[in-house]
């Protein structure tokens, strides 16, 4: 199975290691408006995207309504990234998502 991270300015590492996958975590400490969240893709197409705010963001990029949980820790989005690029996509599925990209309150 293959993946990919893509940094908060858009750089692609090909199948980063944890500590480069702590590294990308980090860039969301940094101030800056326009380029917002980092995510890990793997080869299916499905993505979690994190943010500053502890949004997590889980869709498919091809065909998926996107899904998404609030104040997640950094943590738990490695664990959850590290799972992904395993390909345990029906295991992060089963998690409790909301609907959407983040809650219209």
């Amino acid at each position: 199975m293959t993946f990919h991270a893509t940094s908060r300015w858009g750089n692609s590492i090909h199948e980063p290691n944890k500590k480069q996958l702590r590294d990308l975590l980090g860039e969301l400490d940094k101030n800056d408006i326009e380029h917002v969240n980092v995510s890990v893709t793997h080869e299916s197409e499905w993505c979690l995207g994190a943010f500053p705010s502890g949004l997590l963001v889980w869709e498919n990029l091809e065909n998926g309504e996107p899904k998404h949980m609030n104040l997640v820790s950094r943590d738990q989005v490695l664990s959850l990234w590290l799972m992904l690029a395993a390909g345990s996509v029906l295991e992060i599925e089963a998690l409790p998502w909301l609907p959407g990209y983040e809650d219209p309150a």
